[in-house]
């Protein structure tokens, strides 16, 4: 077989990059310097380093104001890029702010002096990404958010050494409460650091409601009272009354913060109704759905399985204003809610959810997995997807339906509306109908339902 003739190719000019930002400078952020790059025709010396102090920061935005500079790009490191960043935006630069894995495809950059060489002149080609950052107002909600998260985290530890000095001690009140630190197990507890040790007198304080009896209660009191047992409970139970407090200090501030929002001029939803069942444990100490109904003007609590502390945690995360993310599939994809399938030759090579520490991600994963038992729509759908896919993956599927309907009701000021699982069941029933009939025209037959024997 004779040879094919080789195609002869045109040579193509390959003109440089256009300098999408040519005013730009890069910023690589470290704990004790921070080095700033410009571009060579701005400033005879077009890097330079300065200490982190609040007046070095301030003598760098002075020097990029003499450079001419109009927008910086800077990388997400730990949390020492915050200060510069607030001050670089009160003064009116532009901050890029980038995720540190998007800039470490190139190897060979060893130094700080040319990693922000680097980031500039990324930059100025406009081949970087800001990462997303809400407004100031919204930023200051949310560190206050996962500054009480903190504090019940630590809470949490200090109920686990209460557990261990009873257990020590073989006062076995785990085995008979839910909850040591319920009103039964608090009042039990103080009672036996206040020099309480008779089991049926420590056993007479239980409240009403307690599903174990009295005697059985009082069996499990009977241990070992050690000296410095009693005194390991007494610190534990002084550290969780003092996160107590500081607990309800923060949400005093939350409360006052939110206060410091307009209320909304055109409500998609009435405003939600007082709240009258009693306080859970880690719930806020004020009510905290009229707070988030003036901060958004629509009552994300009617969606089934997302309570108000879920909604402070996801707004705190992505604001109120949708608009940042084109569509929907943005959102989602920014949560780490949809599939990142990885192609390659015409082959899959990888599937899947990337994993991700995403606070708004969490908090609607744990809101699905509540769903278990709903009879709503949004329960069948969980209850459907478990017996396809399994658990892990119908948590996943059910978050990212919830982060859809956020989406919409922030977007469009639009109310919930659950129609229930009935009506869910039988619009599936439906859709798998329509495609049965579909499949059977295709291959030239027709479905026709069954007619019941007649016995």
């Amino acid at each position: 077989m004779a040879k094919q003739k080789r195609q002869i190719r045109m040579k193509v000019q390959v003109n440089a990059l256009e300098q999408i930002n040519p005013h730009a400078a890069g910023i690589d952020v470290g704990a004790e310097e921070m080095y700033v790059a410009v571009a060579p025709d701005r400033d005879t010396q077009s890097v330079r380093s300065f200490p982190t102090f609040t007046a070095d920061l301030r003598r760098l935005a002075e020097w990029l104001k003499t450079c001419q500079i109009k927008t910086v790009a800077m990388e997400a490191t730990g949390v020492y890029w915050i200060p510069l960043y607030e001050l670089l935006e009160e003064e009116g630069f532009e901050v890029c702010l980038v995720n540190a894995r998007h800039l470490k495809n190139v190897s060979g950059r060893k130094t700080d002096v040319l990693d922000c060489q680097w980031i500039q002149q990324l930059h100025t080609y406009g081949l970087l990404r800001p990462s997303f950052r809400p407004p100031e107002q919204i930023v200051a909600i949310r560190s206050l958010v996962r500054h009480r998260e903190m504090l019940v985290q630590y809470r949490s530890a200090h109920i686990q050494h209460m557990q261990k000095a009873l257990t020590l001690m073989n006062v076995r009140l785990t085995n008979v409460l839910s909850d040591i630190t319920g009103v039964t197990g608090l009042k039990i507890i103080r009672s036996i650091l206040a020099g309480e040790r008779n089991p049926q007198r420590l056993a007479a304080l239980c409240e009403p409601g307690c599903k174990k009896s009295e005697a059985e209660i009082a069996k499990s009191l009977e241990g070992h009272y050690k000296r410095e047992h009693v005194f390991a409970l007494k610190q534990a139970l002084e550290l969780y009354d003092f996160y107590d407090q500081q607990l309800q200090a923060c949400d005093d501030e939350l409360e006052a913060m939110y206060q410091e929002f307009d209320p909304p001029e055109d409500p998609g939803t009435p405003p939600p109704a007082p709240r009258t069942q009693k306080r859970r444990k880690n719930q806020a100490h004020f009510d905290l759905a009229p707070a988030l109904y003036r901060l958004t003007g629509i009552d994300l609590t009617q969606i089934d399985g997302v309570d108000e502390l879920t909604v402070q945690k996801v707004l705190s995360e992505t604001g109120i204003d949708m608009s940042k993310w084109p569509t929907v599939k943005h959102f989602t994809s920014w949560l780490h809610l949809c599939p990142n399938n990885k192609i390659t030759g015409g082959k899959v090579i990888q599937t899947g959810v990337q994993p991700t520490k995403n606070r708004a991600s969490a908090a609607l994963r744990v809101a699905a997995a509540s769903l278990k038992t709903s009879d709503s729509a949004l329960g069948a759908f969980f209850r459907r997807m478990r017996a396809r896919l399994g658990t892990p993956a119908a948590i996943t599927a059910t978050a990212h339906k919830l982060a859809r309907i956020i989406y919409f009701m922030l977007k469009h000021r639009m109310p919930y509306h659950d129609f229930g699982a009935d009506y869910y069941d039988q619009q599936h029933r439906n859709r798998v109908l329509r495609n049965l009939n579909r499949r059977a025209a295709r291959l030239g037959f027709r479905l026709e339902p069954a007619v019941p024997e007649v016995s």
